[in-house]
């Protein structure tokens, strides 16, 4: 820290407030509490020094932008983000402005959200949306509570299908494991559709909970699962790739009640896993159990357009036994981002890398299953991005071979699936070329060799 105060400025400072020395500020706290134990820091170093050795650490690193071909996903994708989402985020209006509880002063803050919100809405097809949850491993939990308090606590269960996410459901059950909230994480075979869920479906069911895409990367038609719930009087939920809807059908045109999932392919970096951004949509009639918060537009005395908080159904709000939701933390500066990604790419140009994304990611599988000991493991299932691609070796030792040669290979099914051992989920963006393909190919024969 460079102080640069000297030692006579010092002193007139401590003059002017009446003490005689920096000591004399400390003489309320015990004497005994004054002095740390003796703290081994190393030498002082100039801001030169210090910005040279954080450099040097920072190029230990290997990063998908500069150094990696990137086919890891599960969860979270390395997309293009245009050089104007971080211009924007970074304006110091919004880059260091908190939750915006005067709306006097926070019009651009919630001017943003509420075009979040519209744009969320357009997407997934619902009618409202709340800005904004964690992670998508959150905002899927709030979905299983919602919906429990749209029910007012008479249907404790939700049926959650177990191709979410793996930290999604260890999301889940830690919040609810302990609670009067049954979750029910049915073991149905691998290929099983999501309409194997319906027959764990019952009276005291109060949401249906599937992906789509699922955890392994496949699409299927979600229409009959969606029936089975409302026809038990459960709500419907789906958790979603909002990338991918920009490409196929949005879950409000097959029922879908509840649309939850992970913003971070709409313009937020990798982070090392963070911050990311909590999408959480619904329909109109059930707003006054949406957790978050929800910015509305309105026109000012003067006949203005104008924004306001207008629901926000928080612990700090109302009565702490009613409240549904204890988020706190600002993530209006994610949905930021994405919000201006969004705006940026339009809606055809969000098409447009979703099929990028989509037509790479086919050739891909068609390419690696060509490969000696290599096959899809779902060849009759639609897929996004991804795909499970069925390795001749652990994935382990072929992603420690991809490693050496620049590759940061798929993710290891077997971790969360031992039934998929020997088995790859791999990832394909817009960022991956045709030639970057054919690398990966080529060192994938090399090690079949």
């Amino acid at each position: 820290m460079f102080i640069p105060h000297t030692p006579e400025e010092r002193e007139a400072m401590l003059k002017a407030i009446g003490v005689e020395s920096i000591e004399d500020l400390f003489a309320d706290i015990p004497e005994k509490f004054r002095h740390p134990p003796k703290i081994d820091l190393p030498p002082s170093m100039t801001e030169m020094e210090v910005v040279e050795e954080l450099n040097a650490l920072a190029e230990a690193n290997d990063n998908v932008r500069d150094h990696l071909l990137c086919f890891l996903g599960a969860g979270a994708y390395h997309h293009y983000i245009p050089a104007v989402v971080d211009h924007v985020l970074r304006r110091g209006e919004f880059y260091t402005a908190y939750t915006p509880y005067q709306p006097e002063i926070s019009q651009g803050t919630l001017h943003a959200v509420f075009e979040y919100q519209s744009m969320m809405c357009a997407l997934t097809g619902m009618e409202v949306a709340n800005a904004s949850h964690y992670d998508g491993a959150t905002a899927a939990a709030e979905a299983v509570n919602m919906a429990y308090h749209v029910f007012r606590g008479k249907r404790p269960r939700s049926v959650v299908s177990p191709f979410l996410h793996p930290q999604y459901l260890a999301t889940i059950r830690t919040a609810y494991e302990h609670s009067e909230r049954e979750v029910v994480i049915p073991e149905v075979p691998l290929d099983a559709p999501p309409e194997a869920l319906a027959e764990f479906i019952d009276e005291a069911t109060s949401l249906v909970l599937v992906a789509y895409p699922d955890f392994l990367g496949r699409l299927y038609d979600l229409q009959a699962i969606s029936d089975a719930a409302h026809e038990k009087g459960a709500l419907f939920g789906v958790v979603v790739n909002p990338l991918a809807l920009a490409l196929f059908k949005p879950p409000g045109e097959y029922g879908a009640d509840i649309v939850v999932g992970e913003g971070q392919p709409l313009g937020i970096p990798l982070s090392f896993g963070g911050p990311y951004l909590g999408v959480v949509t619904t329909r109109k009639k059930y707003v006054h159990k949406l957790a978050g918060r929800l910015i509305g537009e309105t026109v000012d005395s003067r006949g203005q357009r104008a924004y306001v908080m207008t629901l926000s159904a928080r612990e700090q709000h109302i009565r702490r036994a009613r409240a549904t939701s204890s988020i706190c933390t600002n993530n209006a500066l994610m949905a930021l981002a994405a919000t201006v990604y969004m705006a940026l790419m339009g809606k055809e140009g969000l098409r447009q890398v979703a099929l990028l994304n989509y037509h790479k990611a086919h050739y891909a599988a068609q390419r690696l299953s060509q490969i000696e000991g290599f096959e899809l493991a779902f060849p009759q299932v639609p897929f996004f991005n991804e795909f499970v691609l069925k390795t001749p070796s652990p994935v382990k030792d072929i992603n420690d071979f991809l490693l050496d040669h620049d590759i940061l290979g798929g993710y290891d099914l077997s971790q969360d699936f031992p039934q998929l051992d020997r088995h790859m989920l791999i990832a394909v963006t817009e960022m991956i070329s045709r030639d970057d393909i054919e690398f990966l190919a080529q060192v994938l024969e090399e090690w079949v060799a």
